[in-house]
C-alpha cells in the first residue's frame, strides 16, 4: 500500500538562461508538472511548485562573448523570456526564482561548505587545458578541433554536433582556444570532487530495490550508470561566472554549474516561505522531480548524493522522465532554431493557449520519442477540441438559452439510458485520478475527454431537439443531466486546460468546483440562470497552419544556406592569365533539350559578336520554355568541344545555391549584348 503525504513539493527542472524555452521542453517537463500540480491542488493537498532560471555555465559565457554584452545581460533578458512564456501558457509556480539571486548565492555557498567542513569531499589535481594569450584555463566548450571520428573542422571539446558524439577535449585533433585562436598547453588546476562512488551502495538499495516503480526510462538509466561504478565528479571549475567556491585559495574557482543548479530548487523554497525545511526535510512530503531525459543522471544519481552528503534532506519519491519531442520529422535543435519556441507561439496563436496544452499532451513522449506536425496540430484542434469538447458544452448551452432562457430546469424522473450514462461517468475519475498520480497524463487526459465524449452521445442519442415538440418535461431532464456533465468537464479538464475549464465556469456563472465534486450530478442547481454561451474552441484553417510551416521552411533554407562550405582557393594566377578571359554578356535565343540525354540543352546565343551554339548541362534545372530571353554571361573565348555531335562554343557562368540548385549568373538589370565583364 502507498504511503499517504502531508505535503507535496513539486519542482521543475531549471531552464537554461541562454535562450527560451521551446515545445520540446514543454512536453517534457513543463505541463506535465503543470498538470500535476493543479490536480494535487483541486484535491486540497498541501502542495508548492517551484522552478527558476539556471543562469550559470560556460554557454552563457560564450553567448554573452559572441553578442559583445556581460552574461547578467544575457540572463535577465532570458529569464523575463522564459517566465513571461510559462505565464502565457498558464503554467503555474508557486515561485519562479533564478539562480543569480542572493538567496541562491547563499544556499549554495552553505551546502558546499558544509559538506567541505566535513570531509565529503576529495581534492585532485589534473592537467587542464590552458590558454595562454586569454591567461585563462579553458572549459570544454571554449575548446574546438577536428572530431576523431567523422572529420568535422569544428566538433566542441565536450561533443561533435556534426555527428553527435560525446568527446573529451583530448580527443580532439589540433584543439585551438575560441577565445584567442591560439593552441592551448596543458596546465596543473586543482578541484574538489564529490566522490560519488561512496554513496553507490546507498543509491542501489534506494533506487534498484526501493524505486522500481520509477518509469522504464529513468530507472534503466540509473541501473546502467550505476553497474557501469561510479567516479568522483567535479564540483569546481576554473571560470569568473558562477558562485565562488567559499573556502580560502579558490581564486578565479565557482561552483561547478551541475551543483549549483539543483541546489536551485531548495533557495527557490526558502525565498518561497519561511517553513521550507517542512517541505525539504520531513518524511511527510513526497518529493517529485519533473525533468527532461538529459536531465536523469543529475537528479538521480548526483542531487541524491548531493543531499545524502549533507545529511538531513529526504529523497525524491519520483522522477518522472519524458523522452524527446521531435519536430516534423527532425530533431528539435536550439543551434539550428529547429523548434516551436513557447514565446513565438502566444505572439502568433492569441488565444489558443490551451490547444498547445492539449496536443503536447496528447502527444506526448511518454514512453517513446514522438513527433510534433503542424497538421497533427490542426487536426486535434478541429476534430478533437471542435468536434468533440467544443461541440458538447455549446450544444448544451445553447439548447438551454433557446428552451429554457438560461435558466436550468428540473430534473424530472431519470430512464435506464439516463442513469447507465450517470453510471459510466462515475467510473471515470478513479481512473483519472490513478493515470495522473502515476504520471500517465496521456491516458489521463482521454479520460478527462471522455465526459465530453459520453456528453456527446447522451445528447445524440437522447435528441432534445426532436423531443421537445412532443415531451418538453422529458426534454428538461435530458438538459439538467447535459448541464450537469458540462459543469464536470470544467473540473476534469482543469490541469490540462485550466483557460478553458475558467471560460466553461463563466458561461455557466459558477465558481471552481473541487475535485471531490467529479461525478456529481447536482453541481448545478435547478433554477439557476447560466451565462451566456460562446465558442469553446475555433476551428483553425488551412493559411494558419500553412504560415507556421513556411516558418519552419524558411529555417530549414537557412540552415541549409548556413552549412555550405565554400570551395577552397584555386591556385593563383597572374593579371596576365586574368586579362585572357573573355566574358560578355550575352542573351539566350532559343533552347532544346539534346536527345538521349537527361541534363543537356542545346542553346543559340547572341554574344553581341555572333549568334553561336553552346551545349550546357542544366536541363534537370531549367526548362527549355524559361530560358529563352534570359541575359546570361559567357566565357566566349573557351577552346569549343564536341559534345553529343554538336560543337559547343562557350560556357554559361551559373552559381549553386544553399540547396544544391543551379542559378544563371546575371547583370543586375538588362545590358547590350556583348559588353564585355572584367
Amino acid at each position: 500500500m502507498s504511503k499517504e503525504f502531508k505535503r507535496y513539493l513539486v519542482t521543475s527542472a531549471l531552464p537554461y538562461a541562454n535562450g527560451p524555452v521551446h515545445i520540446g521542453h514543454l512536453a517534457g517537463v513543463y505541463i506535465p508538472s503543470d498538470i500535476y500540480t493543479r490536480y494535487q491542488r483541486l484535491r486540497g493537498r498541501d502542495v508548492i511548485h517551484v522552478c527558476g532560471s539556471d543562469e550559470h555555465g560556460v554557454p552563457i559565457t560564450i553567448k554573452a562573448k559572441k553578442e559583445g554584452i556581460t552574461p547578467q545581460q544575457v540572463v535577465d533578458r532570458y529569464h523575463e523570456i522564459i517566465k513571461n512564456a510559462f505565464a502565457g501558457l498558464g503554467i503555474e509556480f508557486d515561485i519562479y526564482s533564478r539562480t543569480s539571486s542572493d538567496m541562491h548565492t547563499v544556499t549554495a555557498s552553505d551546502f558546499f561548505r558544509k559538506l567541505y567542513d566535513e570531509d565529503k569531499f576529495v581534492e585532485q589535481t589534473s592537467e587542464q587545458y590552458y590558454d595562454e594569450e586569454a591567461k585563462m584555463f579553458l572549459a570544454d566548450r571554449y575548446i574546438t578541433g577536428t572530431c576523431p571520428k567523422c572529420g568535422n573542422e569544428r566538433a566542441y571539446g565536450d561533443q561533435c554536433e556534426s555527428c553527435g558524439s560525446t568527446l573529451s577535449p583530448d580527443e580532439l585533433i589540433d584543439p585551438h582556444s575560441t577565445l584567442s585562436g591560439s593552441v592551448p598547453v596543458k596546465k596543473a588546476t586543482t578541484h574538489w570532487y564529490l566522490p560519488l562512488n561512496d554513496y553507490e551502495q546507498m543509491l542501489r538499495e534506494w533506487i534498484l530495490e526501493g524505486h522500481k516503480e520509477w518509469k522504464t526510462n529513468v530507472y534503466g538509466q540509473c541501473k546502467s550508470w550505476l553497474d557501469g561504478g561510479l567516479q568522483p565528479r567535479a564540483v569546481s571549475r576554473d571560470l569568473d561566472w558562477g558562485i565562488p567556491v567559499p573556502v580560502e585559495g579558490a581564486d578565479g574557482k565557482v561552483l561547478y554549474v551541475w551543483f549549483d543548479a539543483p541546489i536551485g530548487y531548495i533557495s527557490a523554497t526558502k525565498e518561497l516561505t519561511p517553513d521550507w525545511e517542512k517541505y525539504w526535510k520531513s518524511e511527510d512530503t513526497k518529493l517529485v522531480h519533473f525533468i527532461g531525459k538529459d536531465n536523469i543522471v543529475f537528479h538521480c544519481i548526483v542531487f541524491p548524493s548531493m543531499l545524502k552528503a549533507h545529511g538531513d534532506y529526504i529523497l525524491p519519491e519520483n522522477v518522472p522522465s519524458n523522452e524527446f519531442l521531435n519536430l516534423e520529422g527532425d530533431k528539435i535543435s536550439t543551434s539550428r532554431n529547429w523548434a516551436v519556441w513557447a514565446h513565438e507561439y502566444l505572439e502568433d496563436m492569441p488565444g489558443k493557449e490551451d490547444v498547445l496544452r492539449y496536443v503536447l499532451c496528447a502527444n506526448a513522449p511518454e514512453t517513446k520519442d514522438n513527433d510534433f506536425t503542424w497538421k497533427d496540430y490542426q487536426a486535434r484542434n478541429n476534430n478533437e477540441l471542435v468536434a468533440v469538447l467544443g461541440n458538447f458544452v455549446n450544444r448544451a448551452l445553447v439548447l438551454t438559452q433557446k428552451y429554457y432562457g438560461g435558466v436550468v430546469p428540473a430534473c424530472g424522473e431519470l430512464t435506464d439510458y439516463d442513469k447507465q450514462t450517470i453510471e459510466e461517468l462515475s467510473t471515470i475519475k478513479s481512473s483519472l485520478e490513478h493515470n495522473i498520480e502515476n504520471y500517465r497524463f496521456r491516458e489521463a487526459l482521454k479520460d478527462a475527454m471522455n465526459f465530453s465524449r459520453i456528453g456527446n452521445k447522451y445528447l445524440a442519442d437522447s435528441e432534445p431537439w426532436k423531443v421537445v415538440k412532443t415531451d418538453t418535461e422529458r426534454v428538461k431532464t435530458i438538459l439538467y443531466i447535459a448541464l450537469q456533465i458540462t459543469a464536470n468537464i470544467a473540473t476534469a479538464i482543469e490541469p490540462f486546460m485550466p483557460f478553458s475549464a475558467a471560460k466553461i465556469l463563466k458561461m455557466l456563472a459558477v465558481e471552481k468546483f473541487g475535485w471531490d465534486s467529479l461525478g456529481s450530478m447536482e453541481l448545478i442547481a435547478a433554477g439557476h440562470t447560466i451565462g451566456t454561451p460562446s465558442l469553446l474552441f475555433e476551428k483553425i484553417e488551412d493559411e494558419v497552419i500553412q504560415r507556421q510551416i513556411d516558418k519552419l521552411e524558411a529555417t530549414k533554407a537557412a540552415n541549409a544556406a548556413a552549412e555550405v562550405k565554400a570551395e577552397p582557393q584555386k591556385e593563383e594566377c597572374t593579371f596576365d592569365d586574368f586579362q585572357k578571359i573573355d566574358i560578355r554578356v550575352s542573351t539566350i535565343l532559343a533552347a532544346e533539350k539534346v536527345a538521349k540525354t537527361k541534363k543537356l540543352l542545346k542553346l543559340t546565343v547572341d554574344t553581341g559578336i555572333d549568334q553561336r551554339t553552346i551545349v550546357s548541362g542544366i536541363a534537370e534545372h531549367f526548362t527549355p520554355e524559361e530560358l529563352v530571353g534570359q541575359q546570361v554571361l559567357v566565357l566566349v573565348n573557351l577552346q569549343p568541344r564536341e559534345l553529343k555531335g554538336i560543337l559547343s562554343q562557350g560556357m554559361i557562368l551559373m552559381a549553386e545555391d544553399a540547396t544544391g540548385a543551379l542559378r544563371l549568373v546575371q547583370p543586375s538589370e538588362a545590358v547590350k549584348a556583348g559588353s564585355m565583364v572584367g
